[in-house]
């Protein structure tokens, strides 16, 4: 993987003064248009050995290009509220909107080297990141955007040399630490370790190029030309990447599906539903106050039919808890702040950290509702958005976040009837518009809609609870009970775990 950039590729200064002004012009221009564009964000990651010039060639672009267009992340070490939500919230948060260019001065490679190195992370565990990272660059990719990867490779002699020329020059001596200098004995490691992931994540949409550090305008050229290259060729192509997606649905030979066996009509007299609303309430807030629930958080999502009685379940767990302790993130249409971001990412940033309780009133799902049905995106868009959702789904409970999902589902007659008592009740008319009259004509398609969703997105760590919500009260009962056995049993297994781990550690001693 490293054997071209180990050719001792070099530019001479006559030549670099000549090509540099038309390039930075390019460059520009190319910047120009992608902001006129809009439709494109550009992620550019430099990785690569120390002191093989990732902050000059940085400081460079800034140079050529428009620096008001440009923004520039560097990672280290994850601060505490980082490191108390899942571990790519931070990197979700600062992914550069269409028509800009996000440089990534670290990135999500980061961590996943640094743990194999001190021998942490398992190889087992490693190309399990590493199927997360594909996942997550084919979702940017799938978005619309172009990613490039520049891993700037130094021999381990030119390493040694280059740190000494660093070290010697009083201008950029700080640059220079006892931590650079321990880093070089661990070379060889690096380069193993390095070179499996960048032959593992090398993929069409998310590219790595290796490029010889050794010349600073060697360097500097062939990272302004791929960049340059990149952008053009990407403002050519009108449509963003298609990767697979998803697989067809098989037939529904006898019309039976999740929704219709559900017995809607429950029954639940009203002294019953108070003596266990007491009871669930009062087993919520135990738990919340639970020692083990500080290492842990929960993300609750409301989905159902248009007046199946969300905001009701969702205020008798909210009656449960203390206020500072939870989140209720109510989602309409995207912003134009949010348009100009992956679909996902109004949802990273409202992540839980430990200790703490978000309730999602509408959610990522309506990608494969609403935007499904009404035409708001592709085909192609809400298909592969199954798979996103699980791998997102997936990372947050790998973290450590209780993925609670409820489906709250009523029949159309009933709809009917909460309509009509809405729009004649005062303080309810706020709750009916236009678009709930609109929703309820395309019933049978939301019906299948729903059904696929269930089907593809209920899984182990994040499965889907139906609500039978014609009856209020039996549905905010079965809302807290489901949400409070969920979080026992995940407190309860943390336990276990953790226990089995102490005794295999003694073992060991």
């Amino acid at each position: 993987m490293f054997e071209s950039a180990e050719l001792d590729h070099r530019i001479d200064k006559k030549t670099f003064k000549q090509e540099v002004p038309a390039l930075r012009a390019a460059l520009q221009a190319a910047q120009y248009e992608l902001k006129e564009n809009g439709k494109i964000p550009v992620i550019v990651l430099v990785s690569g050995q120390d002191g093989a010039g990732k902050g000059e060639t940085i400081n460079v672009l800034y140079e050529w290009m428009d620096p008001r267009y440009i923004s520039t992340l560097a990672f280290s070490e994850p601060s505490d509220e980082e490191r108390d939500r899942p571990r790519m919230w931070r990197y979700w948060r600062a992914l550069p909107p269409k028509g800009r260019v996000g440089i990534f001065a670290g990135s999500w490679y980061s961590d996943p080297i640094r743990l194999r190195l001190e021998n942490t992370l398992s190889e087992a565990g490693l190309d399990a990141r590493i199927d997360q990272i594909n996942s997550f660059e084919a979702m940017l990719a799938n978005e619309g955007a172009l990613v490039l990867k520049f891993w700037f490779h130094l021999t381990k002699e030119a390493q040694k040399e280059r740190l000494k020329t660093l070290e010697k020059d009083p201008r950029t001596a700080w640059r220079v630490t006892k931590w650079n200098w321990n880093r070089l004995k661990t070379y060889d490691e690096l380069q193993d370790v390095a070179g499996h992931i960048l032959r593992m994540t090398n993929t069409p949409w998310a590219p790595w190029i290796v490029v010889e550090g050794t010349d600073d305008r060697f360097r500097s050229l062939t990272v302004g030309k791929i960049l340059l290259d990149g952008i053009k060729r990407r403002l050519a192509t009108p449509e963003p990447l298609d990767t697979p997606v998803a697989p067809p649905r098989p037939p529904n030979i006898d019309g039976r599906d999740v929704l219709t066996e559900l017995k809607l009509d429950q029954v639940m007299a009203k002294p019953a539903f108070l003596r266990e609303l007491a009871k669930w309430q009062g087993k919520l807030a135990e738990l919340a106050r639970d020692p083990r629930f500080k290492n842990r958080s929960v993300v609750c999502v409301f989905e159902g039919a248009d007046a199946a009685g969300k905001g009701g379940a969702i205020r008798r767990v909210c009656a449960a808890l203390d206020a500072r302790q939870y989140q209720i993130v109510p989602v309409a249409a995207p912003t134009e702040e949010e348009r100009a971001q992956p679909y996902l990412w109004r949802f990273w940033r409202h992540m839980p950290r430990t200790g703490r309780i978000t309730m999602f009133d509408r959610s990522w799902y309506g990608r494969v509702l609403v935007e499904r049905v009404e035409g708001f995106c592709s085909q192609r868009d809400w298909l592969r958005a199954y798979t996103e959702i699980n791998d997102f789904e997936h990372e947050l409970a790998g973290s450590g976040a209780i993925v609670v999902k409820f489906w709250l589902q009523i029949s159309a007659d009933e709809q009917l009837r909460r309509f009509k008592e809405r729009e004649q009740v005062a303080f309810k008319q706020f709750k009916i518009t236009a678009e709930d009259w609109r929703n309820r004509d395309k019933w049978d398609e939301y019906h299948h809609a729903v059904c696929d969703m269930v089907d593809r997105t209920s899984t182990g760590e994040a499965p889907w609870t139906l609500v039978e919500a014609n009856n209020k009260d039996y549905a905010r009962i079965k809302v807290l009970r489901t949400l409070c056995e969920r979080i026992e049993a995940e407190l309860a297994a943390a336990e276990v775990v953790e226990k089995k781990s102490k005794k295999k550690f003694e073992r060991q001693k």
